[in-house]
């Protein structure tokens, strides 16, 4: 059984492709384990918040972009034959004033159901990937940075206590008054959640999205650990600030759209970072995408304890 995952964020649009296997094996007393194979993922830069940030929608060039982008998406899913589907869409989609009538004109043209989802709902579905990490004794701020948005979920052990979506992104509010009413609301949030259930133990942070991975690949720390510090990310930012855009891209080689949104997205993971008391972080290499599979999954899988056999070609 193959699932694909399709997330439109407001900086780029992403399709992930997946098996799902069923493994019948003695080290685990022969109980059946589930895992997915990724077969097949594209990222494209579709920064569809250049638009909707500054002009309140989608412009008519990137609704071209977007349509041939969701074309080569559906091309793709037929040719592996994929069982069940999820597009979602995420900031810059929920509040473009065209946001609903673009989505109704890709369901018309390719047959695609965009799901426009609220950053509380987002952050929901990422916890459907990230709740395996926490660990009972330990307090963890999930720090999820997108263009348009900032998702936060604190655990205590492995219970969510506090949840809250900001209109804070890499793109969005990067500078300027609002970028500090908008951190200080932020910080605000996380002082008074820790009060109120007395978090007075080490917090851990936990770190998603595509600025903070390549934030780690760039730290590239030793061992298999996905973990960096603060002190790690400061010394990167310092030594980023030596670097200009053009050169970001030709000598570090970043992509354009992440040259441009790596440097605000890591000070908003650093900013939490510190005033949660977090002095580590860990970076799992998961996001939406993966959140979404585990849905799939879930509302697919008596067909698949059926018929696991279908995966064979």
């Amino acid at each position: 059984m193959k699932f694909a995952a399709i997330d439109i964020g407001s900086n780029g649009a992403r399709l992930l492709i997946s098996r799902v296997l069923l493994e019948n094996s003695p080290n685990t007393n022969f109980t059946n384990k589930i895992s997915f194979k990724d077969i097949e993922y594209v990222r494209y830069p579709l920064r569809l918040g250049i638009d909707v940030f500054e002009l309140g929608k989608i412009s008519k060039k990137k609704k071209a972009k977007l349509s041939k982008l969701m074309q080569a998406f559906k091309l793709l899913m037929d040719l592996y034959e994929v069982d069940d589907y999820m597009v979602l869409a995420t900031s810059a989609f929920r509040e473009a004033e065209n946001g609903s009538e673009v989505a109704q004109q890709i369901r018309k043209k390719i047959g695609f159901e965009i799901e426009i989802i609220d950053g509380i709902k987002e952050a929901e579905i990422l916890n459907h990937v990230i709740h395996q990490i926490p660990k009972e004794n330990k307090n963890y701020l999930h720090i999820d940075v997108g263009g348009g948005s900032t998702e936060l979920n604190l655990y205590r052990g492995k219970q969510i206590v506090a949840s809250r979506s900001f209109r804070l992104g890499s793109i969005r509010n990067t500078e300027g008054e609002q970028s500090h009413e908008k951190k200080d609301d932020i910080r605000e949030w996380i002082e008074e959640k820790k009060l109120l259930f007395n978090l007075a133990f080490e917090t851990i942070a936990i770190g998603t999205g595509g600025s903070i991975n390549k934030v780690y690949a760039l730290i590239n720390p030793p061992g298999n650990e996905r973990m960096i510090s603060d002190e790690e990310i400061i010394t990167l930012r310092q030594y980023l600030k030596g670097f200009s855009i053009h050169d970001m891209v030709n000598v570090l080689k970043l992509n354009p759209d992440r040259a441009d949104t790596i440097f605000p997205a890591s000070e908003i993971y650093l900013s939490c970072m510190q005033w949660a008391g977090a002095h580590l972080m860990i970076v799992p290499k998961v996001g939406l995408k993966d959140g979404m599979m585990e849905i799939m999954l879930k509302r697919n899988m008596q067909k698949f304890l059926e018929n696991p056999q279908k995966n064979d070609f």
